[in-house]
């Protein structure tokens, strides 16, 4: 194992708890039955929700029909703040926004800005690039509705964690490319960087952990119809040609997580190009740790670092 530190005590006691009552694998399920064993799974180990939030559903427009989104603040609505985009994890092929509500309110309430949670199409129903497209079209559509929304256009951030902090790095890059919105940072928890991934962590941490190499080779294959595709900077942006030019970035990585050396790799590549990047892994998690406050201390540590990251950048 390449890591040197034992998993959290609270973390192993979750993954205990899992298999005395034989839950079964996310990969083991069809991905109607995996959403809702998804769902079920995150209820009981996530913190207490935030209340003090001014939620609203909205809609943009995407290239496949509107795009809901939800949005987060944490004062009135006429006060005008920084944003952040936020895409929910899940494999391209679990999640939604109510499965991350209470990590958005968290990350709202405490770095003081807008959040808005975008609930994009999902996999095998939606395959590659519908997510991507999704995505980039809210980001765009958000940013053009500034002034409606009371929030500000230069201060507008991506984030998202697993396959949405793939999502975030994917369209911070399309979004360089358009040179609009300017983007202002990009928050990246646990992200795919790179669907070729291979070795290392993907080695050590294949099974016995909350995500494991079956796992992601689920998600894959459900997202991408076609292997050619596992290359694309869209779905694999540790190969896009430059990463020159890409707003800040915080990459949170774990130590027990199979995405642990491509989050690394992608946080030196940002370095080694002149990207202003902060890298840090806690060592002791594993993946989807972010969620989990209710049962795992040092969740709520990883959220404070992100909100105090995003206040700090956004300021």
């Amino acid at each position: 194992m390449a890591t040197r530190f034992k998993l959290d005590p609270q973390a192993q006691a979750l993954l205990d708890l899992g298999r005395q009552r034989g839950a079964p694998t996310l990969s083991s399920q069809p991905p109607p039955q995996a959403r809702e064993a998804y769902r079920k799974s995150r209820l009981p180990t996530q913190p207490k929700a935030p209340t003090a939030v001014v939620i609203r559903e909205l809609s943009v427009a995407g290239p496949g029909g509107d795009v809901p989104v939800r949005e987060y603040r944490p004062t009135a609505l006429q006060q005008v703040l920084p944003a952040l985009v936020f895409f929910h994890g899940g494999g391209w092929v679990l999640g939604d926004r109510d499965t991350h509500d209470v990590v958005c309110r968290m990350l709202c309430v405490q770095s003081g800005c807008a959040v808005y949670s975008v609930d994009y199409r999902l996999a095998p129903e939606h395959r590659f690039p519908a997510a991507f497209d999704d995505a980039c079209a809210a980001v765009f559509a958000l940013s053009a509705r500034a002034t409606e929304l009371f929030i500000d256009p230069t201060r507008l951030a991506v984030g998202g964690d697993s396959a949405g902090g793939n999502l975030a790095t994917a369209a911070a890059l399309a979004l360089r490319d358009a040179h609009v919105p300017k983007l202002a940072a990009q928050l990246l928890v646990y992200p795919v960087t790179d669907m070729c991934a291979q070795g290392g962590s993907y080695e050590d941490c294949a099974s016995g952990y909350a995500l494991s190499a079956a796992d992601m080779h689920y998600f894959r294959d459900h997202y991408m119809a076609d292997p050619t595709h596992h290359t694309d900077w869209r779905v694999s942006p540790l190969r896009a040609a430059s990463l020159a030019g890409l707003p800040p970035a915080l990459v949170v990585t774990a130590g027990y997580d199979p995405l642990r050396d491509e989050g690394r790799h992608y946080a030196d590549r940002l370095a080694h190009e002149g990207v202003s990047v902060q890298h840090v892994c806690f060592e002791r998690q594993m993946h989807g740790f972010l969620g989990m406050g209710g049962v795992i201390d040092e969740a709520n540590l990883a959220v404070r670092l992100c909100a105090d990251w995003l206040r700090h950048q956004l300021s």
